[in-house]
């Protein structure tokens, strides 16, 4: 069945590390040969193979309106016409700066860069300049790319290999380092006494998809952003997945919290390698060539990838209704594999908010990493396979959320509701 992904795996072991050029992808947390993909188009993949899958994945995220999506192919096709890179400003750069403002709360000031990774990591930098302090407060299993200091107790990626202590991460760098449990409020109370005036930053997945799609408790963000205040802190939300999916503008309009930075990556690239930080305009203003905060990128702003963008978050912005029609098709999706696992007695919670959707095979709530990781990994890993060789494709690891797009129809969701109905305890 996948005779030229077997053939393929091993010829990239030759070439690239383990075969790969991110490791999730390596499939070594659910074991097997990842599968190698040749097209997409709307809510499916085509493997080397010629098999077809119903796609939970997305791109982790980007094609919220599926794969391919019309507007933006042919605006990448028109656009690149007339070059693909100048390192130079563009008209294109202010529409697209202009148009994130005119959707997401307290960015007065956004600067474009190439990855969600490149985002957070300038975003931390900036609010070390900015409040002159050193340290920041993180939380256990939330990612924020690969960057030294988000890499301590980082969940998803590290988490599915089972990477404890990452090496290459200096000493120094993990004392700067803070880390609590997620929902966990008191302890981050306890670490900002600890390290009074030290705390440059508490950065956070608002809605978490890197431990599963972990939601934050009734107070908790609100409890964060009060500390931030009493404190001097910036308080940055890592938006790279949640950024215009969960609502137009992110999971700042979606759970109505200011924060003082936000990231983004993903959807705001419509596919093509994007990230962003923006925020408020005394903090922003810090940064080069305004203030003393250095940051840089030669493909910052490339017009191939701000017209992928662009045209996709014009289109969200003009089809508000998306967010809904995706909200009821997860709920759907929910609600079918729920019933599934009761009719068959099997241990599950389902964790969801808009598109974004996990299974954990416990008989406990999935509030934090340590929660995520009591879930019986073994049985995610069956289920895995059984799904995939059923034609639906999902993150190959327990530690990562689902992704719906639009172009899913309800075909596709009971399609999948009864692949699940066929798999065995």
């Amino acid at each position: 069945m996948n005779n030229k992904s077997n053939e393929l795996f091993e010829r990239a072991k030759q070439s690239i590390p383990g075969g790969v050029n991110s490791p999730v992808r390596a499939f070594k947390s659910v074991g097997g040969t990842p599968v190698f993909i040749k097209s997409a188009k709307g809510a499916y993949l085509f493997d080397e193979d010629g098999n077809k899958y119903i796609d939970y994945i997305n791109s982790w995220g980007p094609m919220i309106l599926g794969h391919a999506y019309e507007a933006v192919v042919k605006a990448i096709q028109e656009k690149a016409l007339g070059s693909t890179s100048f390192g130079a400003p563009t008209l294109l750069e202010i529409e697209m700066a202009e148009l994130i403002k005119s959707m997401a709360p307290n960015v007065d000031l956004i600067r474009m860069v190439s990855s969600g990774t490149e985002a957070c990591m300038s975003a931390v930098r900036l609010a070390r300049g900015y409040t002159g302090k050193n340290k920041i407060i993180k939380f256990e299993g939330c990612y924020h790319g690969h960057a030294d200091s988000f890499l301590v107790k980082a969940g998803s990626g590290v988490a599915t290999l089972n990477i404890q202590t990452v090496p290459g991460v200096t000493a120094g760098v993990s004392v700067d380092t803070l880390t609590a449990p997620y929902n966990d409020l008191d302890a981050v109370k306890k670490l900002v006494e600890e390290n009074k005036d030290q705390i440059a930053a508490i950065i956070i997945e608002p809605v978490a998809g890197n431990m599963g799609c972990i939601l934050p408790q009734q107070n908790y963000l609100e409890g964060l952003r009060k500390i931030c205040d009493e404190e001097n802190i910036v308080f940055i939300f890592d938006e790279v997945m949640t950024g215009f999916r969960l609502s137009q503008g992110g999971a700042q309009e979606k759970l109505n919290i200011d924060a003082d930075l936000v990231t983004y990556g993903k959807v705001i690239g419509g596919g093509l390698p994007v990230g962003a930080f923006g925020g408020k305009q005394k903090i922003m203003e810090h940064i080069s060539p305004l203030g003393n905060v250095y940051q840089a990128g030669t493909l910052s702003g490339n017009p191939i990838a701000m017209i992928a963008g662009y045209t996709m978050l014009k289109e969200l912005k003009n089809n508000s209704g998306i967010y809904k029609e995706l909200d009821e098709k997860c709920s759907y999706l929910a609600k079918g594999l729920h019933e599934v696992f009761e009719k068959k007695r099997m241990k599950h919670r389902i964790n969801r908010l808009g598109s974004m959707i996990s299974i954990h095979f416990c008989d406990h709530e999935v509030i934090d990493f340590d929660s995520a990781s009591k879930a019986d990994i073994p049985v995610f890993n069956k289920f895995f396979h059984h799904m995939l060789e059923n034609g639906i494709y999902l993150p190959p690891s327990a530690y990562e959320s689902w992704f719906l797009s639009n172009a899913l129809t309800y075909d596709d969701l009971d399609a999948t509701i009864q692949a699940a109905n066929n798999v065995s305890k």
